[in-house]
């Protein structure tokens, strides 16, 4: 039941995420639903990709390929005013990262994977749609220029790999606390350090 739950919610505020990005490059109707759906479901393919899982399993989630689309005609028809200040809220994708973070790592706890492939799939179903989002909006990823934000994501991972949280309440709680540190790290402008050879 859970894992169903936070995939829709993870599905629904991905494509939402993706599809405020492709508004803001100023990329057509088309372009807004390949980035919705990129964003939404890239994570996921890639992950099955390095856990070796067939990537067609993707394409068997009709159902949420259904409420993608259907949820971002929805958006795309929502006042230009109404979708201004949803950008400015940036929501969504934290609520993208802490569902599919908790998911994807219960998906690699249930094949009985090890701690460290946990922890990646946690990291890559979490991050890596919106990694591929921002590279086709030819914008520099910001899992990547120091926010606070795959962090969470393997934190998540660890603390499922560990068998620390068993049931379906501790999972909606993790996912609530992964959301709130991701949030509270954009609000306050939490920075991981860089180190750099060039001079600033």
């Amino acid at each position: 039941m859970v894992w169903d739950v936070l995939n829709v919610v993870g599905t629904l505020a991905f494509c939402i995420s993706g599809a405020l990005v492709a508004m803001e490059v100023k990329y057509d109707i088309m372009g807004i639903y390949i980035l919705g759906l990129i964003t939404a479901f890239g994570g996921g393919a890639v992950r099955n990709l390095m856990i070796g899982l067939p990537i067609v399993e993707v394409w068997q989630q009709t159902t949420l390929f259904v409420i993608a689309l259907i949820a971002m005609t929805l958006f795309i028809l929502l006042p230009k005013s109404f979708i201004f200040h949803l950008k400015e809220w940036s929501v969504f994708d934290a609520i993208g990262l802490s569902a599919f973070a908790v998911q994807g790592a219960m998906y690699a706890q249930s094949m009985d994977m090890p701690l460290l492939a946990v922890m990646f799939s946690a990291s890559i179903t979490g991050a890596g749609g919106g990694i591929i989002r921002d590279v086709l909006a030819q914008k520099r990823p910001s899992v990547f220029t120091r926010e606070v934000y795959l962090l969470w994501a393997i934190m998540a991972g660890f603390i499922i790999g560990m068998d620390w949280i068993t049931t379906d309440v501790q999972h909606y709680a993790l996912f609530g606390i992964i959301l709130l540190l991701r949030l509270i790290s954009q609000r306050y402008n939490w920075d991981l350090p860089i180190r750099t050879f060039t001079e600033e």
